[in-house]
């Protein structure tokens, strides 16, 4: 497996200002440029965490995947983050995955936050996605999925190119700081159990429902490790993976060989 660099940009997210996040977070990704493989923004940066915002969703033809799509082609990298999207009417909390060619996939969460009403205003998706860039096989999820290992779980079929199904999970959140120990330590759970990488970007400051959040954006490596660790301000954080050291490791390692096969439905 060849190295990937990924930027994790741990931003103060406007609340409900679609136009102004595009601005600032663009300011934030545009000097990435040759520097990185993989920009990745947090869960809903064009608005916060709010049910409100539901009114104000997006469809697919709407800005802020053409914006994704330029800042894909302009910094040579694959950019993903959630957003709201609108389809018929239903409202998905959706990942998006923009490469610099302008292909578009994307993941619905699956977990919707019953505690602050998610569930009642957004549509749940159902199928996890794995998407393949420049070697790597990536599972992109969001916030409150981080809680659910079966759903995360990274299943072995020996009849898959390389066995498993992903080499580096991705979670996109707005976590609150007052359960901050708990994202830390099901990061390293999640890097752990399925013998990859981690990524968790998280936001900063506080919110329009006065709600703080103090980031703690990581990369865990497959050993439980930090690679890298960003504190509680905005910070554009670059870790370089290390294809070889992984692959190593699972062959030093091989607990996928005991692990229960199932399928996700």
């Amino acid at each position: 497996m060849n190295n990937l660099r990924i930027s994790l940009v741990q931003g103060e997210t406007r609340w409900h200002d679609p136009a102004g996040n595009r601005e600032y977070y663009g300011e934030l990704v545009s000097p990435l440029r040759g520097i990185t493989d993989l920009v990745i923004l947090p869960e809903t940066f064009t608005s916060g965490f709010s049910n409100d915002a539901i009114e104000d969703a997006e469809t697919m033809d709407g800005p802020t995947l053409a914006w994704m799509r330029e800042h894909a082609a302009a910094t040579d990298a694959a950019i993903t983050g959630s957003v709201q999207i609108r389809e018929g009417d239903k409202v998905f909390n959706r990942m998006l995955w923009v490469t610099p060619d302008g292909s578009v996939q994307h993941y619905d969460k699956r977990h919707l936050f019953r505690y602050a009403n998610e569930h009642e205003r957004y549509a749940p998706g159902r199928d996890r996605l794995t998407v393949e860039w420049k070697g790597w096989r990536i599972c992109p999820l969001v916030c409150y999925d981080l809680r659910f290992p079966v759903f995360c779980r990274n299943r072995y079929d020996v009849e898959r190119p390389g066995g498993l199904d992903f080499d580096l999970q991705i979670f996109v959140a707005n976590w609150p700081a007052a359960r901050a120990y708990a994202w830390k330590t099901l990061l390293r759970a999640r890097a752990l159990e399925n013998l990859c990488y981690v990524a968790g970007l998280n936001r900063v400051g506080t919110d329009g429902n006065d709600i703080s959040y103090s980031g703690d954006s990581a990369v865990i490596d497959f050993v439980g490790d930090p690679a890298s660790e960003c504190g509680e301000n905005e910070v554009v954080s670059t870790t370089t993976l290390l294809g070889a050291e992984l692959a190593r490791h699972r062959e030093r390692f091989p607990a996928m060989l005991d692990g229960d096969r199932f399928e996700l439905r």
